[in-house]
Protein backbone atom coordinates (compact mmCIF):
# COMPACT_ATOMS: atom_id res chain seq x y z
CA UNK A 1 0.00 0.00 0.00
CA UNK A 2 1.23 3.51 -0.84
CA UNK A 3 3.43 2.18 -3.44
CA UNK A 4 2.83 3.17 -7.16
CA UNK A 5 2.16 0.01 -9.37
CA UNK A 6 3.94 -0.47 -11.97
CA UNK A 7 2.63 0.70 -15.66
CA UNK A 8 0.32 -1.96 -17.10
CA UNK A 9 1.41 -1.09 -20.63
CA UNK A 10 5.13 0.03 -21.50
CA UNK A 11 5.38 0.20 -25.71
CA UNK A 12 7.36 0.71 -28.76
CA UNK A 13 6.77 0.79 -31.62
CA UNK A 14 9.45 1.56 -34.78
CA UNK A 15 8.77 2.20 -38.30
CA UNK A 16 11.32 2.89 -40.70
CA UNK A 17 11.22 4.03 -44.24
CA UNK A 18 12.82 5.44 -47.45
CA UNK A 19 11.48 8.56 -48.61
CA UNK A 20 12.16 10.29 -51.82
CA UNK A 21 13.31 13.61 -50.76
CA UNK A 22 15.96 15.56 -49.02
CA UNK A 23 16.67 15.01 -45.60
CA UNK A 24 15.98 18.98 -44.83
CA UNK A 25 12.68 18.47 -46.85
CA UNK A 26 11.84 15.71 -44.31
CA UNK A 27 13.21 16.88 -41.50
CA UNK A 28 11.17 20.32 -41.75
CA UNK A 29 7.81 18.57 -42.11
CA UNK A 30 8.05 16.01 -39.39
CA UNK A 31 8.64 18.46 -36.75
CA UNK A 32 5.83 21.42 -37.25
CA UNK A 33 3.38 19.43 -34.79
CA UNK A 34 0.63 21.44 -36.15
CA UNK A 35 0.71 19.73 -39.85
CA UNK A 36 0.94 16.43 -38.19
CA UNK A 37 -3.17 16.21 -38.80
CA UNK A 38 -1.91 16.14 -42.33
CA UNK A 39 -0.36 12.68 -42.37
CA UNK A 40 -0.79 11.46 -38.77
CA UNK A 41 -4.47 9.49 -38.30
CA UNK A 42 -4.42 10.12 -34.47
CA UNK A 43 -3.04 13.60 -34.47
CA UNK A 44 -6.67 16.20 -34.23
CA UNK A 45 -4.43 19.50 -33.52
CA UNK A 46 -1.29 20.91 -31.80
CA UNK A 47 -0.78 24.52 -30.86
CA UNK A 48 2.99 25.44 -30.92
CA UNK A 49 2.89 29.23 -31.10
CA UNK A 50 5.97 28.82 -33.02
CA UNK A 51 6.35 28.52 -36.86
CA UNK A 52 8.30 26.32 -38.90
CA UNK A 53 10.23 23.48 -37.04
CA UNK A 54 10.60 23.16 -33.37
CA UNK A 55 13.75 24.33 -31.38
CA UNK A 56 15.23 21.93 -28.45
CA UNK A 57 13.03 23.65 -25.25
CA UNK A 58 9.60 24.51 -27.41
CA UNK A 59 6.57 23.48 -25.04
CA UNK A 60 3.64 22.48 -26.99
CA UNK A 61 0.20 21.29 -26.88
CA UNK A 62 -2.36 18.75 -28.63
CA UNK A 63 -5.21 16.68 -29.24
CA UNK A 64 -5.05 13.19 -30.06
CA UNK A 65 -7.91 10.35 -30.90
CA UNK A 66 -7.08 7.61 -29.21
CA UNK A 67 -9.63 4.68 -29.61
CA UNK A 68 -12.36 7.21 -30.21
CA UNK A 69 -11.39 9.43 -27.37
CA UNK A 70 -10.02 12.68 -28.11
CA UNK A 71 -6.90 13.35 -25.88
CA UNK A 72 -5.22 16.30 -25.04
CA UNK A 73 -1.56 16.43 -24.22
CA UNK A 74 1.60 18.24 -23.25
CA UNK A 75 4.67 18.47 -24.63
CA UNK A 76 8.31 19.20 -25.08
CA UNK A 77 10.66 19.04 -27.60
CA UNK A 78 14.08 17.59 -25.62
CA UNK A 79 16.19 16.61 -28.86
CA UNK A 80 16.60 19.05 -32.30
CA UNK A 81 19.39 18.18 -33.89
CA UNK A 82 18.25 19.61 -38.02
CA UNK A 83 18.13 17.26 -40.03
CA UNK A 84 19.29 13.99 -38.21
CA UNK A 85 17.45 13.76 -34.98
CA UNK A 86 14.17 15.23 -32.75
CA UNK A 87 12.66 13.48 -30.72
CA UNK A 88 9.67 15.19 -28.08
CA UNK A 89 8.47 13.90 -24.48
CA UNK A 90 4.80 13.97 -24.04
CA UNK A 91 1.99 13.66 -21.17
CA UNK A 92 -1.74 13.19 -20.89
CA UNK A 93 -4.29 11.71 -18.98
CA UNK A 94 -4.01 8.39 -20.78
CA UNK A 95 -0.23 8.51 -21.16
CA UNK A 96 3.12 9.44 -21.37
CA UNK A 97 5.90 8.90 -23.24
CA UNK A 98 8.19 9.97 -26.35
CA UNK A 99 7.85 10.51 -29.78
CA UNK A 100 11.63 9.88 -31.68
CA UNK A 101 12.47 11.09 -35.41
CA UNK A 102 16.10 9.84 -36.75
CA UNK A 103 16.78 11.03 -40.32
CA UNK A 104 19.81 9.96 -42.68
CA UNK A 105 20.61 10.63 -46.11
CA UNK A 106 20.47 7.41 -48.39
CA UNK A 107 21.48 8.76 -52.28
CA UNK A 108 18.99 11.09 -52.95
CA UNK A 109 16.37 9.50 -50.41
CA UNK A 110 16.03 10.05 -46.31
CA UNK A 111 15.77 6.99 -44.50
CA UNK A 112 13.31 7.83 -42.22
CA UNK A 113 12.75 6.41 -38.21
CA UNK A 114 10.05 7.34 -36.16
CA UNK A 115 10.24 5.17 -32.20
CA UNK A 116 6.70 5.90 -30.24
CA UNK A 117 7.77 5.01 -26.26
CA UNK A 118 4.23 4.80 -24.15
CA UNK A 119 3.47 3.96 -20.61
CA UNK A 120 0.54 3.89 -19.16
CA UNK A 121 -1.27 3.06 -16.34
CA UNK A 122 -4.72 2.47 -17.65
CA UNK A 123 -6.04 -1.38 -19.25
CA UNK A 124 -6.29 0.12 -22.76
CA UNK A 125 -7.33 -3.06 -24.46
CA UNK A 126 -6.22 -3.21 -27.68
CA UNK A 127 -4.15 0.08 -27.77
CA UNK A 128 -1.28 -1.16 -28.87
CA UNK A 129 -2.41 -3.16 -32.09
CA UNK A 130 -4.33 0.16 -32.70
CA UNK A 131 -1.26 2.14 -32.51
CA UNK A 132 0.83 -0.12 -34.55
CA UNK A 133 -1.68 0.02 -37.32
CA UNK A 134 -1.80 3.79 -37.62
CA UNK A 135 2.08 4.13 -37.59
CA UNK A 136 2.21 2.13 -40.26
CA UNK A 137 -0.41 4.41 -42.03
CA UNK A 138 1.25 7.36 -40.73
CA UNK A 139 4.65 6.55 -42.56
CA UNK A 140 2.66 5.43 -45.29
CA UNK A 141 0.92 9.08 -45.19
CA UNK A 142 3.94 10.82 -45.07
CA UNK A 143 5.87 9.06 -47.97
CA UNK A 144 2.67 10.54 -50.46
CA UNK A 145 2.73 13.56 -48.94
CA UNK A 146 6.53 14.27 -49.70
CA UNK A 147 7.41 12.22 -52.21
CA UNK A 148 7.57 13.98 -56.05
CA UNK A 149 5.21 12.03 -57.67
CA UNK A 150 7.34 10.39 -61.37
CA UNK A 151 6.87 12.45 -64.07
Amino acid sequence: MGQRQSHLLDEHIINELYIKAGIDQVYDYVTQPERWHEWQPTAISANTNHPGSLPQGQRFTGVIDLLGVQVHFNCRVITALPPREFKAVFSSIAMDGTLHYQLQTRGNATLFKRTLHYTSDLHLSGIHSRLVEQSNQALHNLRHKLEIPPR
